[in-house]
């Protein structure tokens, strides 16, 4: 690859990253960007695995030349030429990580600001910033120390950090308890199986930690330990010991349990383990702090009567006006900062959340519009800035806010990248890209590069949806029963009674933050019924991808044993097929301490992930790597005929075709999917479910306007079938065509929780006495 410098031109030539087929093209700098196309086109791969991967490539390896001789170097992306790269800014949709410590706060720079304000502006004064921080554990210490100064003499020294912890629950905000009987069986020995925790089974390392530590005797039922027994298997402080010739720490099952499922967010764990500890640990605000995670002394300073507790669990609109009353000659640059950062929530659209908020609770839009707060003030110029659906999870009315920010970072001499569908989002573009003409293996090409007005006049698919707009639906189903929601209350809700009509397709809408997802999955009856589709991400390791989740590995592997007389074990990379070079996962990861971990390539396996051994096995001519790479249509037809006829597969990739994932492959890793792509993902799974409602959250994020109208056909298809069919959505094109609209707002956070509306599509439109009718009645015809 050749790297040279261009003052005004990003020059790509012959990218083939995944799907990418010899893309050519010219991005001008400190100009407004937006790459679009059908869902699967390649624009991702364009601009994130091409353009974004090789800036960053480039800075890793300039600023960590120092270890270059024994650190592998990262891949470089496939293509031939890449002229005037600056430095890249990258604002994706990926969740803000599974650290229960981290919050809204934490995460931007407005809970260290509100630190530093209490700890100058606070009285009573308890101390430095560190004083007012739930991370922050308050240390004393007193000891002897010798002063080598002439003589030298001993002196007595007491060490004191004033730290903003509860100690009660270490800055965690609740505490927990555990069910000892979900840990194990006590009429059972350890050797009959008497720990019943994910990981513990008979003969793992986890079993023998306690069963050969001498410390209780595994063939002895747990109800009959000794006191002291007792003891020393639950509650044991750490020890290092010899344990079969082998040096470990050994400790009590509790702190154990503590340790290596507590310490860690619920909502990233994995399914099983998310379902015992659902079942084994009983989460409650601690009575200490009463959720606040601070101490005591941090509680009692106060600027006019709030706290930084109160501070932080204000609605962030409600906190800039706090903070613009406050007049302190002494701390004007600070508090002007602070003021900049909460109107930078509030401008982009999320002045209902509050500081307090666990960043893992986020949606993936929001998330991502928190990760966007960091950038407003920077003061960088002629950077790259790639952002990846920034409207996704808007309501209509808060995409122009996301618009005037996007223009702001260009305006300040930025070049800004953004793979949009959203057609306002496009039509504020300086320069569009337009990929297709379909997905995978169908796209990957340009259709279309060039001012807004040229890709309206274009014939691409894109062109002619640009200026689509709907039609309310002529006849509307009649609905065959309600499902009833009565004094719903749950996070901003006001005391809201609904009726949701079954047997139609339903609407739930709002502006972000009005309540909606509060009044379905918080407030909702869950029956057996019930099949609910949300934004949480697919639990699972980076070595989950389509196949794994959805169990169509299974009937694979099923088939590559049956043709070969093996067993089917011999076909997962993650059991006894995998390569032992790099244990299945294609990659190897070095670790480097306080720098980013490098991928490289596994060197034996080519990437392919299993033992060369087991390649030689073939399936109607296709090893198993062979056909993780296919795409979910060439699968379908690959086992449909002859040898490798397989239904149960069939079924499963039906059923994900039947969604619009036909370009997604089969082995491609969870983590390179949209957060649009993993929620129809879920939706393929869920299908298969006997369900009589579904529920959807959002269901359009990261679709195209033609993938939009698959979708619908979709939902169609589930109504007609006799399912009543609940959606959460923003999107205009679904509004009009549902059969009935739950509107809530007016506002977003404490001005909303309401029901503002409820009825057919048409009398929203005619009325348009709300912010969603009134965007409703300019779209459609």
């Amino acid at each position: 690859m050749r790297v040279a410098d261009s003052h005004d031109l990003i020059r790509v030539h012959g990218a083939r990253e995944n799907n990418l087929k010899n893309v050519s093209l010219e991005i001008p700098k400190r100009r407004l960007t937006v790459f679009t196309g059908i869902s699967g086109s390649g624009k991702s791969s364009l601009v994130f695995a091409t353009i974004a991967a090789e800036s960053q490539r480039l800075i890793n390896e300039t600023y960590s030349a120092f270890v270059q001789g024994f650190m592998p170097t990262l891949a470089r992306p496939e293509v031939d030429v890449l002229d005037g790269l600056t430095t890249a800014i990258i604002v994706d949709q990926e969740r803000m990580g599974g650290n229960p410590r981290s919050t809204v706060g934490t995460a931007t720079d407005a809970n260290a600001m509100l630190r530093i304000l209490f700890s100058r502006l606070g009285q009573p004064h308890i101390g430095t910033p560190k004083a007012f921080s739930f991370n922050v554990p308050s240390v004393r210490g007193t000891g002897a120390i010798t002063i080598e100064r002439g003589a030298g003499k001993t002196e007595r020294k007491t060490y004191t950090v004033v730290g903003g912890m509860c100690p009660r629950c270490e800055g965690m905000g609740s505490v927990t308890d555990i069910d000892l009987t979900q840990l194990f069986d006590d009429s059972k020995s350890l050797a009959e199986g008497a720990l019943t925790i994910p990981g513990y089974n008979a003969g793992g390392w986890n079993y023998r930690l306690y069963a050969a530590s001498g410390f209780v005797d595994p063939d002895k039922p747990i109800r009959d330990y000794t006191e002291q027994e007792r003891h020393d298997f639950l509650y044991r402080e750490p020890v290092r010991m010899k344990i079969e010739g082998i040096n470990m720490t050994y400790e009590g099952l509790v702190p154990r349990i503590q340790q290596s499922f507590l310490s860690k967010d619920v909502e990233a764990m994995q399914p099983h383990i998310r379902t015992f500890v659902d079942r084994a640990v009983t989460f409650t605000a601690c009575p200490e702090c009463d959720g606040t995670r601070l101490s005591e002394g941090a509680r009692s300073s106060r600027i006019k009567g709030i706290n930084i507790a109160d501070a932080c669990a204000m609605q962030i609109s409600d906190l800039a006006d706090w903070v613009r009353g406050l007049d302190e000659p002494s701390a004007a640059p600070l508090l002007a900062a602070l003021r900049h950062t909460l109107d930078s929530f509030v401008e982009i659209g999320l002045g209902y959340l509050s500081l307090d908020r666990p960043s893992g609770t986020l949606s993936g839009g929001e998330a991502q519009r928190v990760k966007m707060i960091r950038h407003l003030g920077s003061s960088l110029t002629d950077v790259t800035y790639v952002f990846d659906e920034p409207t996704a999870g808007l309501h209509a009315h808060d995409v122009q806010r996301t618009n005037q920010m996007l223009r702001r970072l260009r305006d300040k001499g930025n070049t800004v990248l953004v793979v949009e569908h959203e057609p306002e989002v496009i039509e504020i573009a300086d320069h569009v890209v337009d990929l297709g003409p379909g997905a995978g293996s169908d796209g990957g090409t340009v259709c279309y590069e060039g001012t807004v007005e040229g890709l309206r006049a274009s014939d691409t698919l894109t062109g002619r949806h640009l200026g689509y707009r709907a039609t309310l639906k002529p006849k509307t189903r009649t609905p065959v029963g309600t499902l009833e929601i009565r004094n719903a209350t749950q996070h901003n809700l006001r005391d809201v009674s609904v009726d949701i009509p079954l047997g139609v397709l339903c609407l739930v809408t709002g502006v972000a933050g009005s309540g909606k997802s509060s009044l379905i999955h918080g407030s909702m009856r869950k029956d057996a019924g019930v099949v609910s589709i949300d934004q949480a991400p697919i639990k699972g390791s980076r070595r989950s991808n389509p196949a794994t989740c959805t169990g169509l590995l299974d009937p694979i592997r099923a088939s590559f044993a049956k043709a070969n007389g093996v067993k089917p074990a011999l076909f997962s990379a993650n059991s006894e097929g995998a390569c032992p070079n790099c244990n299945g996962n294609g990659v190897i990861y070095t670790e480097l301490g306080f720098m980013e971990t490098v991928e490289s390539v596994c060197e034996e396996c080519e990437g392919k992930r299993f033992d060369a051994s087991v390649l030689e096995y073939k399936l109607a001519g296709r090893d198993i790597s062979e056909v993780l790479a296919m795409s979910v249509t060439e699968a379908l037809a690959f086992f449909g005929t002859g040898e490798a006829k397989t239904p149960a597969a069939r079924a499963i990739l039906g059923r994900m075709a039947d969604v619009g994932l036909g370009y997604l492959r089969l082995g491609q890793p969870l983590t390179t999917l949209s957060g649009g792509e993993r929620q129809r993902l879920k939706l393929a799974i869920q299908m298969a479910t006997d369900g009589g409602i579904y529920v959807l959250d959002e269901p359009t994020s990261g679709l195209h306007l033609a993938d939009v109208e698959h979708l619908l056909q979709l939902l169609d298809r589930l109504v007609d079938a006799g399912k009543s069919v609940i959606v959460i959505e923003h999107h205009l094109a679904v509004m009009a065509h549902a059969d009935w609209i739950i509107d809530l707002g007016p506002g977003a956070g404490h001005d909303g929780g309401r029901v503002v509306f409820a009825g057919l599509p048409a009398d929203l439109v005619a009325a348009r006495s709300t912010l969603t009718g009134q965007h409703l009645a300019e779209y459609v015809r």
